[in-house]
């Protein structure tokens, strides 16, 4: 054996190498708090009420606690749950909680694994709470000087309460329910709660007002409190259940799970579960801080996705009815955007049985709610990130002999919703890409679509499906229509057309959280393809060089979760996460050592800064601990796993079937980061990839470690990995060469393709309506008129879909003089475009619309010539949530000779904030005058309202015409 030290450590206390505070502060939105492996309940201190940096109910910078309750989200940036708040106090009750709040200190604080404690500095209390799957235990001790002491519940706390209740049962018991909207919009908590003396005193609170005299209440804010005798102890101890089915459940929970009050007992049982499921994996070397990193980030591996089911079996699904679980234990919290690239194939090796049951909650929601997840919370899908990324967790899970569940059934359920309407899919099928005029972050949806696609045709080729496998393979390399060969990136289109003014580092609104460079490198079904459109594998690792090493900054929307860079990559955020381990694909695996020994080391700190973005439900620590153990999942689907660089001495990794793989680094020291050569089973190993095969019943690897990059190493086409699809029945479709399509007089029409063997075709609409035959594309052609050009490529006697785009003949008799700052997001691609004659539509994502942010719209027509002007206006859009409001109001003057205004006309805004929109409008009046020159101005909306989630803050103005007749 290796790894004889793994004898030593099979006792060993894991959990105190966890630090929970980790991720706590920064952009982690990580939660302190006490829960069990994939545990219902997270019972942790919340100090923060709102804001994305409170996310998780508590941050690091606080100093003020509101209390604790029960549920919790690791990592995600969007707030929900901190449901059933209870805070301990002595004295007079507050219900307000910036009154109840109480001050405390992070030297009073303490956290592991199943437990957490701290001190309310308000009235001198300690508390500490521990938990079991879907119950929990508070224990809070009291100043010694107390005589009584309180506590209050409170069912309003955070997000809005559609409904709730409680039930003072006895003197020990109460029972309750909340229902809230927030990013769930209708989760639905039951709660059974127990103390472990009698209640000498309670009062009930409806709408933060005392209530006589009676037991039970319901409505949107209820809380009550409850006094007792302090004993000679000083403590009072409470127990809780919860469920998502009904108060019974809840107490049946309860009391299956924790049916006593030794606290002890409940917090030792957490520490052995999680000491068992951290033992998974242990680690020895490194520096300590590395080892506290590794199994923090394995503990957050392990908080998400949450048990959802009773101790009967019954579970709320996706419909919001109740169900009971046969043969699986149902899940939820599917973070799937995030955790299909690396936290499911981590538990592909870990947890195998539970991978079983995450699908088996799969299909259970696809046949209650008609769909598999996209991002599911308590029984309502969210529709939160792009894709359909369960695909690619049930695909991955059955190539690697994860197959507990009705392929069948799985397949139906994958193809269902690629077929489906959503999210710009019936553009995607039916011209092989969405366009921005079809769905917003087109381009991030296509390249995700492409990959998904893939993993629906690798299932389907496994179970047998030919006609789907062939379909499917060829959907799975769309992300080539997205392929702009001159600039070599994959970019976003409208109506055929590439966006245009474009810049790879901007963040805009053809990006899911990212920009053209981290799309550029995201289809991992196609690898070899994809280095065949950078030019061969020289100019893709050039490419790939230059990602990491640019000096360019971030430009274009600010994008709070695009964080960690090295050059453009961004390990803050996901999509970029596979993309040091493409240097192997390049035939450069030092590459991906040095960069991914550069991330592990540097990016994942043991502070509570210690994650440099989102925790994202375990996907930020899915991914060092895969790194930190030298291998990375490129493409989940696969059975392929890219070789990086260990970051330990030794690893054993025990997996379910009682077999180990044994890894260790010879000559591991500080600087020895490269990989010199490689032994598996005591054979050599000259590849930079494992099969997963080599791992799954076993393995013993043996990495030699060096200072200095073994050039040579990997470098042959059967050492690399590689992911390619069968294209000779694929057709990519061409595109439009050119930068405009608007003119004044005539215009050019080039078209080109990225393959020089595929032969165009077009179609001119207007000129060529009753043609049946129609011309090859041999040079660019001409167009005098407005008309729609619609073009196909075909090669080997298959068609490409047909694209299209509308050229438009403009005005030639005006011009106009902005004297505001266009926001360089939102240009509609000049000037010009404000008087061309075209009106945009509600969907202000295709690139029409123009935007003034927190300043007024001004400009100056000149129409070249004195002339009669009946009607002035602007053409204006409103959509509260993304900032845009209408201007308050549109002044006009006139002029003829450009230097003397006079006052034409002003139109007020009729339509308040509360238009939410998205709503387009023409502010606009008839006049009669002469004049050359119009003066617009078109005053801002002002600040964002109260109801908004960023009030306050300016507005931006979007126009699209000015509009003079």
């Amino acid at each position: 054996m290796l790894l004889v030290f793994i004898h030593s450590m099979l006792f060993a206390q894991f959990t105190t190498l966890v630090n929970p505070f980790i991720g706590t502060g920064g952009h982690g939105h990580t939660y302190p708090g006490a829960s069990m492996p994939f545990g219902m309940m997270q019972l942790s201190p919340d100090t923060r009420l709102e804001g994305w940096d409170g996310c998780g109910g508590y941050h690091y910078s606080d100093s003020m606690m509101y209390g604790f309750s029960h549920t919790h989200l690791s990592g995600t940036g969007i707030a929900d749950y901190c449901d059933i708040l209870v805070m301990p106090f002595t004295g007079e009750v507050k219900w307000k909680n910036k009154d109840y709040a109480s001050s405390f200190s992070h030297k009073n604080e303490k956290a592991s694994p199943g437990y957490y404690a701290v001190k309310l500095d308000k009235h001198n209390i300690q508390a500490q709470l521990s938990t079991s799957i879907r119950s929990g235990m508070h224990q809070y001790t009291f100043d010694a000087a107390a005589t009584e002491g309180s506590i209050l519940l409170d069912l309003q706390h955070r997000d809005e309460v559609l409904d709730a209740s409680l039930e003072i049962l006895n003197e020990t018991t109460v029972k309750g329910m909340r229902r809230s909207r927030s990013w769930a919009r209708d989760q639905v908590i039951y709660f059974y709660l127990q103390f472990d003396q009698p209640i000498q005193s309670y009062g009930v609170g409806v709408n933060d007002e005392l209530q006589k005299n009676i037991n039970s209440a319901g409505g949107k804010n209820i809380k009550s409190y409850f006094r007792f005798a302090l004993k000679g102890n000083k403590q009072v101890k409470l127990r809780i259940g919860i469920s998502g089915v009904s108060m019974e459940n809840a107490q049946l929970n309860l009391e299956t799970e924790i049916p006593h009050w030794d606290f002890e007992k409940v917090k030792s049982e957490a520490d052995a579960a999680w000491n068992k499921e951290l033992g998974r994996i242990a680690v020895k070397g490194g520096t300590r801080d590395q080892q506290v990193a590794f199994y923090t980030a394995l503990y957050h591996t392990m908080l998400a996705p949450n048990v959802y089911t009773d101790i009967n079996g019954e579970y709320r699904g996706t419909d919001l009815k109740v169900y009971k679980a046969d043969g699986f234990t149902n899940y939820s919290v599917f973070s799937l955007w995030d955790t299909h690239r690396a936290l499911h194939p981590l538990h592909t090796l870990l947890n195998k049985q539970r991978t079983n049951d995450w699908i088996n909650t799969f299909l259970a929601q696809y046949k209650a709610g008609g769909m598999l997840p996209v991002w599911e919370l308590s029984g309502n899908e969210t529709y939160c990130m792009i894709g359909y990324h369960a695909v690619p967790v049930i695909t991955d899970a059955w190539k690697k002999g994860i197959q507990g569940f009705d392929k069948a059934l799985a397949l139906k359920a994958m193809t269902d919703y690629a077929e489906s309407n959503r999210f710009g899919l019936p553009a995607y099928m039916k011209q092989g890409y969405v366009s921005n005029e079809d769905d917003h972050e087109s381009t991030s949806k296509t390249v995700e679509y492409a990959y998904d696609d893939w993993c629906i045709a690798e299932f389907a080729r496994m179970t047998g499906n030919e006609a789907v496998y062939k379909r499917y393979s060829q959907r799975a390399l769309n992300y080539r229509n997205l392929f702009d060969p001159r600039v070599k990136h994959i970019r976003g289109k409208v109506q055929g057309f590439w966006y245009s003014p474009y810049d790879a580092t901007e963040v805009n609104n053809f990006f899911t959280e990212g920009n053209s460079w981290h799309y550029s490198f995201t289809a991992q079904q196609d690898i070899d393809g994809l280095k065949k459109l950078y030019g061969g594998q020289a100019g893709f690792a050039q490419k790939l060089n230059e990602l990491f090493t640019t000096e360019r900054k971030l430009s274009g929307r600010d994008q709070s979760d695009v964080t960690g860079l090295i050059g453009q990559y961004a390990h803050g955020n996901e999509p970029s996460h596979h993309m040091a381990y493409l240097f192997n694909y390049a035939g450069q695996p030092w590459r991906t050592q040095e960069i991914v020994h550069r991330i592990c080391t540097e990016f994942y700190p043991n502070n509570p800064d210690g994650l440099i973005g989102n925790e994202d439900c375990g996907q930020m620590s899915a991914w060092l601990v895969l790194s930190a153990m030298g291998f990375y999942p490129v493409t989940p689907g696969s059975d392929t796993y890219a070789i990086g660089t260990p970051l330990f001495d030794k690893i054993d990794i025990s997996l379910e079937n009682g077999k180990h793989i044994y890894l260790k680094a010879k000559n591991h020291k500080p600087g020895n980061f490269y990989v010199e050569s490689m032994q598996l089973n005591g054979k050599d190993y000259p590849a930079s990839f494992f099969r997963h095969s080599d791992l799954a019943e076993g393995a013993e690897i043996l990495f030699t470690m060096s200072d200095k990059p073994a050039l040579k190493r990997g470098t042959a086409e059967q050492t690399m990995p590689h992911s390619r699809i069968e294209d000779k029945n694929f057709v990519a479709v061409p595109y439009f060469d050119m930068d405009s399509y608007k003119f004044k007089t005539t215009a050019q029409v080039k078209l080109a393709h990225i393959d020089p063997a595929a032969k165009i075709y077009y179609e001119i609409r207007k000129t060529m309506p009753q043609v049946h035959s129609f011309p090859q594309y041999k040079k660019p052609f001409t167009l005098s008129q407005t008309d729609t050009v619609y073009a196909w490529a075909v090669k080997n006697g298959i068609s490409s879909p047909r694209v299209y785009r509308v050229f438009y003949k403009v005005p030639s008799n005006i011009s106009i003089d902005i004297k505001s700052q266009v926001h360089p997001m939102y240009t509609a691609g000049g000037k010009d475009a404000l008087i061309d004659g075209i009106m945009g539509n509600e969907n202000w994502k295709t690139g029409d619309w123009q935007s003034y942010y927190a300043q007024d719209f001004k400009a100056v027509i000149d129409l070249q010539s004195i002339r009669p002007v009946k009607y002035v206006g602007v053409h204006v859009l409103q959509e509260v949530s993304p900032w845009i409001v209408f201007p308050k109001e549109l002044n006009v003057e006139y002029s003829v000779d450009g230097t003397t205004y006079l006052p034409l006309t002003t139109i007020k805004n009729r339509k308040g904030t509360d238009v939410k929109g998205p709503v387009d409008q023409e502010l606009g009046a008839a006049v009669n005058i002469t004049a050359r020159y119009l003066r617009f101005t078109a005053l801002t909306g002002g600040p964002l309202p109260a109801w908004h989630e960023s009030a306050g803050s300016p507005s931006h103005i979007f126009i699209d015409e000015v509009i003079v007749r």
